[in-house]
């Protein structure tokens, strides 16, 4: 029996979006209903199961109340019974247990709990790679656990499996899905230097990228330390340098302080004329000559 379980991707692989089934309410439903807009997180898990379904819930629930993204604005959740035998009511009643533990306001329109027939369910499980079996024995079903992000046209975007299911990694899921409509720039960073392992079914690192983000980063920051110490090296020379003396009185100048101003057309007739013919400084040469005669 163990042979006729598991999970295998297929990335890339379109979901049937024409398949009809029932929503919590019982109104027949198509599930491309729930595309078209955001990615889609589709879980495939049956409403009674005693076991893995519950736990695969419960890691889903508590990963998005850490993840910023809220179902209904940014994503839907989807999902979809693989036993014929639930009926609405069981998914509503997995719905308002789900929506009351999300406990984010308005999550009800963003969690949508499906139930089919044979022929639907069975278009899903294998687009999905989903392999199940039903255990006569225990009355129970024998699978894989998962959880997988579809892009708005219906496609598979990305695997995540076991019950528990890192933050980091499913919102870069949800960012890679939208085709980077939802997210910020921090987002677009990470997905820069990480990128999905299909083997791993999760997020890794990726070295170059790293090395090329690391190696942009420390560009920047010496550049700008750099044109920091250029600028700061000149504002000191700037205050070191001697400013210029003022010129001695040239042309165009004003006279300096204690100067003299002349009328127009004189001139300063120098003093040594009168000292030069003997005669004491200041006096009168006419008078001198009436005395001597």
């Amino acid at each position: 029996m163990l042979r006729e379980v598991g999970i295998e991707q297929r990335l890339g692989q379109q979901l049937p979006l024409d398949a009809l089934f029932s929503d919590e309410l019982g109104r027949p439903v198509r599930l491309g209903q729930y595309f078209g807009r955001r990615p889609v997180i589709l879980v495939l898990a049956y409403y009674n199961c005693p076991m893995l379904c519950t736990q695969v819930f419960n890691g889903l629930v508590s990963t998005l109340r850490v993840v910023g993204f809220d179902a209904g604005k940014e994503f839907e959740v989807v999902a979809v019974s693989f036993d014929p035998r639930d009926r609405p009511r069981d998914a509503a009643a997995k719905k308002k247990a789900y929506v009351d533990e999300y406990r984010r306001p308005g999550g009800a329109s963003g969690w949508h709990f499906l139930t089919g027939g044979a022929g639907s369910i069975e278009r899903v499980t294998r687009a999905a790679g989903f392999r199940y079996k039903y255990d006569d024995s225990t009355g129970q079903f024998a699978h894989s656990t998962a959880i997988y992000v579809a892009t708005p046209e219906g496609k598979l975007s990305r695997y995540f499996y076991g019950i528990e299911y890192g933050p980091r990694d499913l919102r870069l899921a949800l960012v890679e899905a939208s085709s980077n409509r939802i997210g910020s720039p921090v987002d677009q960073i990470l997905l820069y230097c990480y990128h999905y392992d299909p083997k791993l079914a999760r997020y890794s690192a990726a070295i170059m990228g790293m090395v090329r983000v690391g190696g942009a980063a420390a560009v920047v920051i010496l550049s700008t330390f750099l044109t920091v110490m250029w600028r700061r090296d000149r504002r000191r020379d700037a205050s070191l340098r001697p400013h210029p003396a003022p010129s001695p009185g040239g042309e165009g100048e004003s006279p300096g302080r204690g100067a003299r101003s002349l009328p127009e057309g004189r001139s300063l007739a120098p003093r040594e004329r009168s000292a030069g013919a003997g005669e004491p400084e200041g006096r009168n040469p006419s008078v001198s000559a009436e005395r001597r005669s």
